[in-house]
């Protein structure tokens, strides 16, 4: 079998409106995940480990700590001519809009890829939590002769509702494809069954539906010829247009997939690291998360006790209770503060002596979270200055509620990037 040369296409994402405000400064892609890494790190991994190292990320809003975080992570030698470029939405002679849908997104890109007719492309979310061997979903799509494969995980009925669903044949061919289907009948229609339910690990009792998790294997030509035309999205127009006129099979995905599109979703799958045995292993020095090596020293804890944490490289805590918390680089946490379910994106930057002095001057805290703070069920954006004795917590306060420091959505509290909390300020009611 031809080997076939392999390009790979990250998406960016829109707005990121539901994953507001982290995504006010910053694209989807660059927000922080699991102390040290950036959500565009998951996809860019599991390309490397696959072995595939010419990878495209496609973006439009809020790009620069993407680039310094790119540019500063991902840097290969001539002889493995590989790369990491971003491709952001640009205007041309042709074509001023922005990208309509993530069809369209790679349309207007398809003159970077110099694409030919027998290159494979994947094409892969830039926001979802996973561990996937794409070569062995490259191996599948030629030995099954498809023109696309689309990777579909298992997941019950009741809540498929807001993802692409799938109709698939024991032998792996998709002869339906409904995009976020609304209707039970419909979706009673799409339940596996056969050999697709029995590939299933532990499905248990409840209806199952094999639902797209928005990752893609193209043959070059049929890509190139399934956008000559004015459709934007690939879930919704796209793929169902190929069916019946081209061969589109599922890849079986059964490991641990978490679509990080929310701010609940970000909150859990971050606070889901600190379990003993943790749904995704950072630890797998087979399959390892890439990122930019900061060259920080080791956490240091003075004292205080710490159940069910994760701290990053360069953090600071001092006689804190850290009770199921991520605490993401350069933090500092001091005395007697009590963080129990915080997500903290930690610190771009310490703060030397003479600038603590100034800022006292000005009536501001420090970077970090001050001496006898407690904080609850919250999300901590990167430089923020949390005084001493607040307290902060969701608890109490309306969905959607927001001041110039602090938001709750999602039923998480989320404190905005460069906040500034004075001491004693109270948010929410402590239990």
């Amino acid at each position: 079998m031809k080997t076939p040369k392999v390009k790979c296409v990250i998406m960016g994402g829109g707005r990121g409106t539901r994953l507001h405000p982290l995504t006010k400064d910053r694209c989807k892609p660059a927000v922080p995940l699991g102390g040290s890494y950036r959500l565009v790190d998951i996809p860019i991994s599991n390309c490397l480990n696959s072995g595939y190292n010419q990878i495209y990320v496609l973006t439009q809003f809020n790009t620069a700590s993407l680039h310094r975080h790119i540019q500063q992570s991902y840097g290969f030698d001539p002889f493995g001519r590989g790369f990491v470029d971003i491709l952001a939405a640009e205007q041309t002679m042709e074509k001023e809009a922005w990208y309509q849908g993530t069809a369209d997104a790679v349309r207007q890109n398809l003159h970077h890829f110099f694409l030919n007719d027998d290159d494979l492309i994947i094409i892969l979310s830039g926001d979802q939590l996973y561990r996937l061997d794409l070569h062995a979903f490259v191996a599948q799509h030629q030995r099954t002769q498809a023109d696309l494969t689309i990777a579909a995980k298992a997941m019950p009925a009741a809540q498929v509702a807001s993802l692409g669903v799938m109709r698939v044949r024991d032998d792996g061919e998709i002869t339906a494809f409904v995009e976020k289907p609304s209707d039970p009948a419909l979706v009673n229609t799409l339940v596996v069954g056969g050999a697709v339910r029995e590939a299933i690990k532990d499905p248990g009792d409840s209806p199952y539906c094999l639902a797209s998790m928005g990752i893609y294997v193209f043959n070059g030509r049929v890509l190139k010829e399934s956008l000559a035309n004015s459709m934007t999205d690939f879930g919704r127009e796209v793929i169902p247009s190929l069916l019946g006129k081209r061969k589109i099979c599922a890849h079986v995905f059964d490991g641990y997939w978490e679509d990080i599109g929310t701010v609940g979703s970000f909150w859990e799958a971050n606070l889901a690291l600190t379990d003993p045995v943790p749904p995704f292993n950072f630890f797998d020095s087979d399959h390892p998360i890439y990122t930019h090596a900061r060259f920080l020293p080791p956490a240091k804890l003075n004292g205080g006790c710490v159940q069910n944490a994760v701290i990053s490289e360069g953090c600071i805590v001092t006689q804190a209770q850290l009770r199921r918390c991520v605490i993401g680089v350069r933090s500092v946490i001091r005395e007697n503060a009590n963080l129990n379910g915080v997500v903290m994106l930690g610190a771009d930057f310490y703060e030397d002596p003479a600038d603590m002095d100034e800022n006292a001057r000005m009536g501001r805290p420090p970077l970090g979270v001050g001496q006898d703070t407690t904080i609850h069920n919250a999300i901590i954006d990167k430089n923020a200055r949390i005084g001493s004795k607040v307290q902060l917590t969701p608890e109490g306060v309306p969905e959607m509620w927001e001041n110039d420091m602090v938001m709750k959505r999602d039923g998480v509290l989320i404190i905005k990037k460069r906040a500034i909390v004075p001491d004693g300020t109270c948010i929410g009611k402590i239990n």
